[in-house]
């Protein structure tokens, strides 16, 4: 099998498809500012942005930001890649509700860090960790940071090449495991998105035992070109939905609990992730922007929307480039989370590592 192209050749190849998508989309973005704040929003869905949110001590440094999470605490969790070199480097910092910094884990994860979810189990919360590139697992943690499990591609899947269960490499293919988030189902079980390798979704059940799958590569209506994240959405209790961006083709698509297709929404600029609170959806969208959608899946605000100017940029300078980067402007949203009071934390792809914390207003 051929090596795929990695996650930033394929942001690049499918930037400008995505930038012709965009402008489908409503364009719900103001920006103003009140007495050097920065507020931008519309109507009941405004919040006054704080770039650089979180502040590191100084023995560890950013390394490419990837998801964010918070707990019943509203503490705030972030993950990055990581640099592989340098593996007693910690992926994973924990700060609270100020920005103050609390601790950091995560070693194992260096260099391939992705995805984080906190879950509440009963009286007690956990993370639940994914690692890609040659980290190849995924894995459930304490708040602390300790392990209860970790695990590796399913083979009862029958999708894998035999290595990566065992022998797990840094290689890239349809037959590798490549997991990049969570969606935690309601009898305690839970779906994985393998968003980089076979584009499967996996579901397990509640002892972190393998049960089934969907999806895989396609052309959509059930079948994915980078399957990246995924939701529950029980906003409708009789007729909960799984929600998974297909990045590549700029798409949410809904399936039922059973992982059986049943739509697909389009206007999105490679779709990263999702979040729920309430009666709405967020989704951060890769090319420049994080957008708030309503319970029929329409978009009612764009946060952030530096949509033009990135996709004008062939070059992709600006990702790496701070002094291009705009007050109340997002670069790459690759992750976005509501805390407990309504605000929204937003992690960015960008080597220097960014989160945002969006402040209702």
């Amino acid at each position: 099998m051929n090596q795929p192209s990695s996650p930033r050749r394929k942001f690049l190849e499918s930037s400008a498809a995505a930038g012709a998508c965009l402008f489908v989309a409503p364009n719900i973005v103001t920006a103003s500012r009140t007495n050097s704040q920065i507020i931008i929003g519309e109507k009941d869905h405004q919040f006054e942005v704080v770039h650089h949110f979180p502040k590191l001590p100084s023995q560890y440094t950013w390394q490419t930001t990837h998801n964010v999470a918070v707990d019943a605490a509203n503490n705030l969790y972030v993950i990055h890649e990581g640099i592989e070199k340098q593996k007693d480097h910690p992926s994973i910092f924990v700060f609270d509700e100020t920005g103050k910094f609390i601790r950091a884990f995560g070693q194992r994860f260096q260099g391939g860090g992705h995805g984080l979810e906190v879950r509440k189990e009963g009286k007690q919360e956990f993370l639940y960790v994914t690692g890609y590139q040659q980290v190849k697992e995924f894995a459930k943690l304490d708040l602390k940071g300790e392990e209860v499990w970790v695990k590796r591609a399913p083979k009862e899947s029958g999708v894998y090449h035999a290595d990566e269960a065992d022998n797990p490499k840094k290689i890239w293919g349809q037959d590798r495991f490549m997991p990049t988030n969570f969606a935690f189902l309601p009898d305690g079980g839970f779906y994985l998105a393998d968003g980089y390798g076979s584009y499967h979704i996996h579901r397990y059940d509640k002892d972190a035992k393998w049960v089934s799958s969907f999806g895989g590569k396609g052309a959509g209506e059930g079948k994915f070109e980078t399957a990246h994240g995924l939701w529950i959405d029980d906003r409708n209790p009789a007729a909960p939905k799984i929600v998974v961006t297909d990045r590549a083709h700029n798409t949410l698509q809904i399936f039922d609990l059973e992982g059986n297709y049943e739509k697909t929404i389009t206007g999105f600029g490679l779709p990263a992730n999702i979040d729920k609170q309430g009666d709405l959806l967020l989704v951060p969208e890769l090319i420049a922007r994080v957008s708030i959608l309503d319970k029929d899946y329409k978009t009612i605000v764009q946060l952030g929307g530096d949509v033009e100017r990135l996709t004008a940029d062939t070059k992709k300078a600006i990702r790496s480039d701070e002094k291009q980067w705009q007050d109340g402007k997002f670069v790459h949203p690759h992750d976005a989370c509501f805390d407990n009071n309504g605000n929204i934390y937003v992690a960015e792809w960008v080597s220097t590592g960014r989160v945002t914390k969006l402040k209702r207003v």
